[in-house]
């Protein structure tokens, strides 16, 4: 009997131990996801793993083969780096990539065999100075005129000139075919996965088209909230909206509720709501307005009636609908957030509230605020791009308080908005965000901001979030906090 105690409190206690890892393994997974949605992060990642891996394969030929030289390393190196660290910059382009180290070679060639020329032979070992020079010009004067200029050009053409037992004819040829691999596997790299890292690692993209909307509040706004979720839907072929009401335990009377715990939230189907005037309501407020979805937007909706806590049952309903997405209309509490806004942000569904103070259903030119990269900015920007469509218009945007601060912040930008089809803008400001905002909001149809959700308590203590220090403004607010 004791023994079979002690079998059982290990069984508990081994299963409890495994679903405390998994956890811990799942919150990991989430938090490496996020951190490499940074573009910056994904390209530091791929420059210590690929490039390492790129130049041990070029290596691994080279002493395979006696005519390749370890010299061409050094300039593949630095030029490989130049590629993947800035796929969209200036110099990363497989063409000019080859052509720079291979003219800087040839320019190499040329002046070494100048110098032999004039001085006769000399030893591989010792470079003459003239022909360093002469390398050096040949190849500042050749990638000038060719429009490849590149630092790594001007190596290759002074390692030409120390090639040791190789011949620098050989070197030559070898810079050119290792280059040319170099060029090939970053080409595939890039078109393959870098410009489609949106489809892999931005989960907005591929999800986020179940919606569940708490039709909460006066009916007109919570209308204008489920109009604005169902756009947020249709631009996915599966999308989905679902349509909540949550009534007071005390409202629903049936058969079910009254064998059920006190503490249990049950929801309600449709087809159990007959007879019980509370929920009969609720259901034909949920249809008027799923009526509207389907005629105007067309896209499915579901309705769905639950009883009990309102946080609870929302998050329940949720998972029941296997929704993704949770868009709620904004709610205050003597002017701070409501107590149910902010259990819904900071808990495990993605979610969205939305303040509007317009009276149309499309939202066609989108301002996104944004602070820094990461995933809420991708998903932001994501759900500008749904609601504004072809025809519309998203202006991403960020305030900077000094003018070091630019560059650095155009550099965010363009990485954020790569992946985004549609006409979207970058706008950097010189300027708080409240009074930017403030000044520009009547020009747009909705701001999208986050909720500030990954600060911390005492940073939002001195500095409260944006959307609760914006109160009047001529514009739609749609606040979005990610979900755990």
């Amino acid at each position: 009997m004791r023994l079979r105690r002690f079998a059982a409190r290990l069984a508990v206690r081994t299963r409890t131990l495994w679903g405390r890892i998994r956890r811990r393994e799942r919150r990991e997974m989430v938090a490496f996801r996020r951190w490499i949605a940074n573009t910056s992060n994904l390209l530091h990642l791929t420059v210590l793993l690929l490039i390492p891996v790129l130049i041990g394969a070029v290596t691994f030929v080279s002493n395979a083969i006696d005519a390749l030289s370890f010299l061409l390393f050094p300039p593949l190196a630095s030029g490989t780096y130049t590629l993947f660290s800035d796929p969209e910059g200036r110099y990363a382009s497989p063409s000019r990539f080859i052509l720079a180290l291979t003219v800087g070679a040839l320019c190499g060639l040329v002046a070494y065999g100048f110098t032999a020329w004039v001085h006769g032979p000399t030893d591989m070992a010792i470079v003459h100075p003239s022909s360093a020079a002469l390398a050096i010009f040949l190849a500042g004067g050749a990638t000038w005129a060719l429009d490849v200029e590149a630092p790594s050009a001007f190596s290759t053409a002074l390692l030409t000139l120390v090639t040791g037992d190789v011949e620098p004819v050989e070197y030559v040829v070898s810079i050119f075919a290792a280059s040319l691999v170099i060029a090939g596997v970053f080409t595939l790299w890039r078109e393959e996965f870098y410009e489609r890292r949106a489809e892999y690692l931005y989960e907005t993209v591929r999800g986020d088209d179940h919606v569940l909307v708490p039709m909460r509040g006066d009916d007109e706004m919570a209308t204008r909230t489920a109009f604005f979720a169902a756009r947020l839907a249709a631009a996915h072929a599966a999308g989905k909206v679902v349509l909540l009401d949550v009534l007071p335990p005390d409202e629903v009377v049936d058969s079910e509720a009254e064998n059920a715990p006190s503490d249990s939230t049950p929801n309600l189907p449709v087809s159990e709501t007959t007879g019980n005037p509370a929920a009969d309501a609720a259901v034909e407020r949920l249809e008027s307005t799923a009526h509207q979805l389907r005629t105007h937007v067309g896209i499915p909706v579901e309705v769905v009636v639950a009883s009990g806590d309102s946080l609870p049952a929302t998050t329940e309903a949720a998972a029941n609908t296997n929704s993704d997405l949770i868009v709620t209309p904004y709610e205050e509490d003597r002017g701070f957030l409501s107590d149910y806004v902010r259990g819904l942000f900071g808990g495990e569904y993605d979610t969205v509230a939305f303040r509007s103070v317009g009276t149309e259903y499309c939202w066609r030119r989108v301002l996104v605020l944004v602070a820094r990269p990461g995933d809420s900015a991708h998903a932001m920007i994501d759900f500008a791009s749904r609601l504004a469509g072809e025809t519309g218009s998203v202006s991403v945007t960020t305030c900077i308080s000094t003018e070091v601060e630019r560059r650095p912040a155009e550099t965010k930008l363009a990485n954020l908005v790569e992946t985004v089809d549609g006409n979207v803008e970058t706008r950097v400001s010189k300027s708080d965000v409240t009074a930017f905002i403030d000044a520009n909001a009547a020009s747009y149809d909705l701001v999208v901001l986050g909720s500030s959700g990954d600060r911390s308590a005492a940073s939002r203590f001195i500095s409260p979030p944006t959307f609760e220090r914006i109160r009047e403004i001529d514009c739609d607010v749609a606040v979005f906090d990610r979900g755990l």
